[in-house]
């Protein structure tokens, strides 16, 4: 006896009943109707798409479930997200507990509410209320749409020299990256960024590393950075309050940091350009305001025609995309030796573009400068530099700003800075800005 299966009912509408009926009365040896010809999956011109590159959850020191974290992005209007947590990919089986503070209670809390608690998987050792963390795998078909949302498995490969910070962001990666030590600050950045790229080579997957906060704990100098060869990205700002994206009296800020690697990668070292990134390092996600440690501070927009990860980091490979925390650009362009941007302008809002650069010829020869940390000890920090290294060169009112390249320069980028607060901002008096990326004549 052949077992017994179950009843299968396909619904068809009248016209495919039709066809079928009128095929059942055909010859038995003729083909069935051919099925329309499919649509291209898309015909779309190249776009931008929104994207943060650093983020937390309870995976590593986050205070929130990753997919609460995941559906804050998406619900804010948010293409691409990549879960960054601290040496691990989220992978393989962990529990954390219930409700070890009134944090953890609120954030299980709203989890369940969220997702249900057939959903959320508890159980209790020793006493103990645990809940289950989700892996990637299980949850992002949660979220993830064609063309509209994107979760990218990524690390924070979490590494220190000398008890300075040095923290690589490896994007779209396959395993997880144990960090290596590395001779000095300069070989730590190194050997590490050289893990990914040769994860990248073995898989043949395409994915990208770059450089966290160089101010957090001022952990790499601009002198350590632009003799990292395989250096290509940095976060010009991050949005968690305790980096110091604008340094100190003592301290250079990030971006006088990105134009003295610039200046001197492209002036003295014939090294490539290092491109600028804006993130949230997001951690905290149920107390929001000034010194929190919250999302939505500062994304990348990039230009792709469609949606996937290879997509999204061939982008950054190209240098096309911009930097945010809350300016919106419709275009930035290079027409011949011109770079061309729009702004996308809000009623009420005035905005400011400058053109900074660096020209050929400039004193590139830097003072070493010391900062006495809280032990009294003597410890190097970026030197001191011609005011001629990041010039602005150029400012302009207008919504379509533009600069023309005289070829004198060694690279031009551009900031546009508005008048407008941002929601949420990373310091006290901060105001909406972008940043292009660096072109060379």
């Amino acid at each position: 006896m052949f077992p017994a299966r179950p009843l299968v009912v396909v619904a068809l509408t009248a016209s495919a009943l039709a066809a079928a009926v009128a095929f059942q009365d055909t010859d038995p040896g003729a083909k069935a109707p051919a099925a329309p010809e499919p649509a291209a999956v898309t015909t779309a011109a190249p776009r931008y798409w929104k994207g943060n590159l650093h983020t937390h959850t309870l995976w590593s020191d986050g205070d929130d479930f990753p997919e609460m974290v995941a559906d804050w992005y998406k619900r804010n209007g948010y293409q691409f997200l990549a879960l960054t947590d601290h040496n691990v990919i989220a992978e393989g089986d962990k529990w954390v507990d219930a409700a070890s503070t009134a944090t953890r209670k609120s954030a299980v809390a709203k989890y369940t509410k969220r997702f249900g608690e057939k959903w959320v998987e508890t159980r209790t050792v020793k006493d103990k209320a645990q809940v289950r963390l989700k892996p990637l795998a299980e949850f992002r078909s949660l979220f993830e749409e064609p063309g509209k949302f994107l979760l990218i498995p990524s690390e924070e490969i979490t590494h220190a020299y000398a008890k300075r910070p040095v923290h690589i962001n490896g994007i779209n990666l396959r395993d997880p990256i144990k960090p290596l030590d590395g001779t000095d600050a300069v070989e730590t950045v190194r050997v590490n960024l050289r893990q990914v790229n040769e994860q990248r080579a073995k898989t043949s997957r395409v994915m990208i590393a770059f450089l966290n906060h160089p101010n957090f704990q001022w952990g790499v100098r601009a002198e350590e950075m632009l003799l990292a060869d395989e250096l290509r990205f940095f976060e010009v700002f991050n949005g968690h309050p305790g980096v110091r994206n604008y340094g100190d009296p003592d301290h250079a800020s990030c971006e006088r940091i990105w134009d003295i690697t610039l200046a001197l990668r492209l002036g003295k070292h014939n090294l490539p350009i290092v491109y600028g990134l804006a993130t949230d390092d997001s951690h905290g996600y149920h107390e929001y305001g000034l010194g929190k440690v919250n999302p939505g501070r500062g994304w990348v927009m990039v230009r792709a025609p469609f949606l996937t990860a290879e997509t999204a980091v061939k982008g950054l490979e190209a240098g096309d995309f911009y930097a945010s925390t809350g300016v919106v650009l419709d275009e930035v362009a290079r027409d011949g030796n011109t770079l061309k941007i729009a702004i996308r302008g809000e009623p009420g809002v005035t905005y400011k573009t400058e053109f900074v650069a660096t020209m050929k010829g400039t004193d590139l020869a830097g003072t070493p400068k010391t900062f006495k940390d809280k032990d009294g000890k003597e410890t190097p920090v970026t030197g001191t530099y011609s005011a001629d290294i990041g010039k602005v060169i150029a400012v302009s009112a207008e919504l379509t700003p533009s600069y023309t390249l005289t070829g004198k320069e060694l690279y031009v980028r551009a900031k546009v800075i508005s008048t407008k607060s941002p929601a949420n901002p990373y310091a006290k008096g901060d105001v909406e800005v972008a940043w292009t990326q660096p072109i060379v004549p």
